[in-house]
């Protein structure tokens, strides 16, 4: 299977159909979803985000990943792209892990082997992330990964009701 990622500690997987139970699980979790652009209450709202999934690698807009835990034989948390664009070499990344593993090193392991398939498998030359202002933890994901703060604007957030803060955040290929 192409797309895979492998990092000291955990295998990175194009999602398929069969994790929907997983994606469920993560995506109705009120503290994963809390910055989140979507939340599911039943599985069968899931359905949508499984065909989004699907999408992205039929269109070649982008690729979401399940992240396996090596050891523990676990999905801990998911990450890809989104929006890309091949034609200018853009893509938005994202990314989740379950609360049970936060502050395990996931995303510090990970997110920086999904920048460098963007930037290099993907052929990608500018990688954008929009990060509520209030997210702290995935800033300092972002920033730990040499991502740069270029802009904050606010935005409606129809899930809640309100308006956010969001930061966009970029890293561009050298060279």
């Amino acid at each position: 299977m192409k797309h895979i990622i492998k990092t000291e500690r955990y295998l990175l997987r194009p999602i398929v159909d069969q994790d929907i139970d997983f994606i469920h699980e993560a995506l109705s979790d009120p503290t994963v979803t809390k910055h989140y652009g979507v939340h599911f209450n039943i599985i069968e709202e899931t359905k949508e985000q499984m065909i989004w999934y699907s999408n992205l690698i039929n269109e070649k807009s982008g690729i979401w990943w399940c992240i396996e835990d090596l050891a523990l034989k676990e999905l801990v948390g998911a990450g890809g792209y989104n929006d890309l664009v091949k034609e200018i070499g853009k893509a938005e990344i994202g990314f989740w892990v379950l609360p049970n593993y936060w502050g395990q090193g996931v995303m510090q392991e990970c997110f920086p082997a999904i920048v460098d398939y963007g930037l290099n498998a993907l052929g990608l030359s500018r990688i954008e992330g929009f990060v509520e202002s209030n997210n702290d933890a995935c800033k300092r994901a972002m920033s730990k990964t040499n991502f740069v703060l270029e802009d904050t604007f606010e935005e409606f957030d129809k899930r809640k009701q309100a308006r956010v803060q969001i930061d966009l955040y970029s890293i561009e290929k050298k060279g």
